[in-house]
């Protein structure tokens, strides 16, 4: 029979092959840091089920948002100790296709969780939020709410890193679309020229970065009043920039991530709403399909007419806009980071 994993009607179909003992099974996890609430979910997430499958997990993690090297030495020991599968959200997702092609080479099947490697078939599947999706329901939730100031906003854009990885391209360019500004190429950011928008800035997806980006931001143009963020730890810190000058009360900033901690933001009207995220099921869905790859050969599929599977996405806001979908913090707590 064919395993199937069965997420809000969708399907990840296997294909059968020869079995393997759940005993001589291991397994990689790579994230970017341990210390961004995201990833300590996915990893929570991947133990868990590991622990339940019988299977071996071992955990790496980079220092840093955009620590690559970690990250390559990390899958250079995975496969050293000959790992069955390794699942991977990539710091540089161009510069590690070269270490994932050596794992792949080595009978190690690659999962990349959250963030598509470029290109995206460098991975054996990848299982994700429809990032680009994620963006752009927060820009229609920023404008729909901003109504006609929508013509007139001084919008600041706080990415991820200079390397550009797809999850940061995806979300900003989404969320630029969203608010209906043209996005010239939609595979790289920053070479946008609609005036509404005062700038970008790198955060490494962490508070600090994002503090010190919006204070940069800002002295570029005082006026902002929308503020797009890569992740929630970056909104934290363009909350504490904007607050500091008096300005928390009358800007938008948006967000994407759902993590409890986020939601609590969103609640407290720290972020005006958040693109909700699965990282734990992400995690979970890597481990289940390493296990059918080791008992069979399967292969996971993505979601039909997608190149990746998808794991949905909500956008989580208590000041809901007309015309854009969304749920309130209460259930957005309820599901955070499930």
């Amino acid at each position: 029979m064919l395993r199937k994993l069965m997420l809000a009607g969708s399907m990840l179909a296997m294909t059968a092959a020869a079995p393997a003992m759940a005993a001589d099974i291991s397994a990689c996890l790579v994230t970017k840091t341990d210390t961004n609430p995201f990833f300590v979910k996915m990893k929570e997430g991947a133990t868990a089920k590991a622990t339940e499958l019988g299977i071996v997990l071992k955990s790496y993690a980079g220092k840093i948002d955009g620590d690559h090297e970690s990250q390559v030495a990390a899958i250079e020991t995975c496969i050293a100790d000959g790992a069955k599968g390794i699942l991977i959200t990539a710091s540089d997702t161009k510069a590690i296709v070269d270490s994932v092609e050596q794992a792949r080479n080595a009978g190690i099947l690659v999962i990349a969780l959250d963030t598509p490697l470029e290109p995206i078939d460098a991975a054996d599947a990848t299982f994700a939020t429809d990032n680009f999706k994620a963006g752009e329901l927060i820009g229609q939730w920023a404008k729909a709410t901003l109504g006609d100031a929508a013509a007139d906003a001084k919008i600041a854009m706080l990415d991820l890193a200079v390397s550009q990885p797809s999850v940061g391209v995806l979300r900003d360019q989404g969320f630029l679309t969203g608010f209906g500004i043209d996005v010239k190429d939609p595979a790289r950011w920053g070479d946008e020229d609609d005036p509404r928008i005062v700038g970008n800035d790198v955060t490494s997806g962490n508070e600090e970065g994002g503090r010190t980006a919006m204070e940069n931001l800002l002295t570029k143009d005082p006026t902002i009043n929308v503020v797009y963020t890569i992740n929630e730890p970056a909104a934290a810190g363009a909350y504490e920039a904007l607050k500091a000058v008096g300005r928390e009360n009358d800007v938008l900033i948006v967000s994407v991530d759902g993590g409890c901690p986020g939601v609590k933001n969103v609640a407290e009207g720290v972020i005006g709403a958040t693109s909700q995220q699965y990282p734990l099921l992400m995690a979970s869905l890597g481990i289940e399909a390493i296990k059918a790859f080791a008992d069979t050969g399967a292969k996971p599929e993505p979601t039909p007419g997608k190149n990746f599977f998808d794991t949905g996405v909500a956008l989580v806001t208590d000041k809901p806009a007309e015309g854009v979908s969304s749920i309130d913090t209460k259930e957005g707590t309820d599901k955070c980071w499930g």
